[in-house]
């Protein structure tokens, strides 16, 4: 798949054209990102992103393997600190830097906020069932305490069966419920994505990074969940940012899409915009083809 050979999309409905770095007031965007940089001793893994993701968007990150995608999707959900830069989620800080001090938040802690995640590697609980695995997501928001759980409070009691609800009704919603106990490992590839993907949502997220969400998936597969990504913004008010490598996916979803290369934004924009745009076709095909 070239960038050159997918369909041009529709226009996106309700974000506009206002849509690349720094041009939106601070109260349209979600997540505000400025300056990160992130090194692995030498590697210099992102470099001065600057990158804003605006409420009720689907925002696709891409780029080459080895761009920095993942590396910035770690740092947004905590389980990397930047070595430098800031990120702002809905107003809460969630990165500082003071000089050479940095300061982030917890993944644990960015959760709670509402930022929601999956993985480019499924990383679902093998021997819990389909519905205890969506249960554990909603851990974030228990008030209970261990002496609740060992007094089996009314409290403790009440929560559980809220939990179970929810996660009951998050199986359904991702058309699963038959499956509620089975546990994880006997579940098809497909159902184990839409799995992690209703584990993701019990965290109550406002903001759903999904990671290569349509990895391994044939044509129809990934039409599914391309119509699923889309129902969820709409019917749970979500903002979505996703890594994906299917060009049709991200062409055809995406209401922005920010490219890196080597850790540097080389192009952002509408679909049309960054599919045509030379540098982009460069990182992807070679200097050839950008200037055939």
């Amino acid at each position: 798949m070239t960038i050159e050979s997918v369909a041009e999309p529709a226009a996106p409905a309700a974000i506009g054209s206002d849509i690349r770095t720094g041009l939106l007031p601070d109260d349209r965007l979600l997540v505000k990102a400025r300056a990160v940089t992130k090194r692995f001793g030498g590697l210099l893994a992102t470099n001065e992103v600057d990158f804003d993701i605006p409420r009720g968007s689907i925002v696709s990150l891409i780029g080459p393997n080895g761009a920095g995608k993942t590396t910035f999707f770690n740092m947004i959900t905590g389980f990397y600190l930047p070595s430098s830069g800031s990120i702002i989620f809905d107003g809460t800080p969630l990165v500082t830097t003071s000089g050479k001090d940095v300061k982030g938040k917890k993944p644990h802690e960015v959760a709670a906020l509402g930022v929601g995640r999956t993985f480019q590697n499924i990383r679902l609980f093998g021997t819990m069932t389909a519905l205890d695995n969506v249960r554990v997501g909603a851990n974030v928001h228990l008030r209970s305490h261990w002496w609740d759980a060992v007094l089996r409070t009314p409290k403790m009691l009440n929560e559980e069966e809220t939990n179970r609800a929810e996660a009951m009704e998050l199986l359904r919603l991702v058309e699963l419920e038959d499956r509620a106990d089975s546990w994880a490992r006997s579940l098809p590839y497909g159902d184990q994505r839409r799995l992690e993907i209703a584990r993701a949502l019990a965290t109550r997220p406002k903001l759903l990074l999904l990671d290569e969400p349509t990895a391994g998936m044939n044509a129809s597969e990934t039409r599914d969940v391309t119509s699923f990504i889309r129902r969820l913004r709409a019917e749970l008010n979500l903002t979505v940012l996703l890594i994906e490598h299917d060009m049709r996916v991200v062409m055809g979803i995406s209401d922005r899409v920010t490219v890196l290369d080597h850790g540097q934004v080389i192009a952002e924009g509408a679909p049309a915009e960054v599919r045509s745009n030379p540098a982009v076709i460069e990182a992807y095909l070679g200097r050839g083809a950008a200037e055939a």
